[in-house]
């Protein structure tokens, strides 16, 4: 709850400070000098609206997406000695880090791959597949679990979500400015909003959206170097770095839906700056180089 306190107030705060210098520079007068006659602190509060709205709701609603996208088995009793197994390291482990006891879950999958998700640190799903079971060591699940548990306790899902909707909020608030600027002075609509006002607010959405990413995508690489360690000092520094070898071993898991992908990896070059996760041999060396 005070992490969602936290980044609802930064939120706030820098949309005081873009009204703030937008009066200060004389941007919203030289705006209305050209006839833009917006709104800024409404359009402000409008954007803050669109942008969290969906955020929190994909948040407050990942448990069951994840598990109806996933096809997730929740182990209620284990069935077997390997449900027992996993859930008594889950539940060893989430002691270990602080938090409530996730639900357990197993989603049939041929890849090597598990993720962690939900609202809170005392509500979270931790799920693995069964092509990471069959594929792993024992001791290599356990790493992993470390690692989706780390999330959990990082709050890693919460701030994604809340990172993506104050980024949604201002990349809407820019748009609709830029919008604006092109509909009244380059094209002179007078009144209401001519086509040029949708056609440029779409684009710019699109263009602004993309430059967001990276910011976005940079913080997902850094928690997954926070995650590895953690899921060390859960595991063991040899568990963890045992189980991204294993990965590099395996073929590239698919790609998880969203804020789901939480243990998956992606390409490399020139995409790097769009990478939700870093290289395996990266994460390798940051745990083999920690002290």
């Amino acid at each position: 709850m005070m992490r969602i306190l936290l980044f609802l107030a930064t939120n706030v705060a820098i949309m005081i400070a873009i009204s703030i210098i937008f009066n200060v520079f004389g941007l919203k007068g030289a705006l209305d000098a050209q006839g833009v006659n917006l709104n800024i602190e409404g359009l402000l509060a409008m954007s803050a609206v669109i942008g969290m709205t969906g955020s929190v709701i994909s948040l407050f609603m990942s448990k069951w997406s994840a598990k109806s996208a996933m096809g997730v088995h929740v182990i209620e009793q284990p069935q077997n000695q390997t449900e027992q197994w996993l859930v008594g390291i889950v539940a060893q482990q989430a002691k270990q880090a602080g938090i409530g006891m996730p639900e357990v879950g197993i989603f049939d999958a041929p890849e090597a791959n598990a993720f962690a998700t939900g609202a809170s640190r005392d509500n979270a799903l931790v799920a693995v597949s069964t092509g990471l079971l069959r594929s792993m060591s024992a001791d290599e699940v356990e790493a992993v679990v470390g690692h989706e548990i780390s999330h959990v306790a990082n709050g890693d899902m919460i701030t994604m979500a809340l990172m993506q909707g104050v980024v949604n909020t201002f990349v809407y608030f820019f748009a609709t400015v830029i919008g604006h600027l092109v509909d009244r002075v380059v094209f002179k609509t007078e009144r209401g909003y001519g086509p040029a006002y949708y056609v440029t607010q779409m684009v710019a959405q699109i263009a602004l959206s993309i430059l967001a990413s990276m910011l976005v995508m940079w913080f997902s690489r850094y928690r997954e170097f926070r995650a590895d360690a953690g899921g060390a000092n859960l595991a063991g520094r040899q568990k963890m770095i045992g189980a991204l070898r294993a990965l590099q071993r395996s073929h590239e898991p698919a790609e998880l839906p969203g804020e789901l992908a939480a243990f998956g990896i992606n390409g490399g070059g020139v995409q790097r700056l769009f990478m939700s996760h870093p290289p395996l041999e990266e994460r390798i060396a940051a745990l083999q180089n920690a002290r």
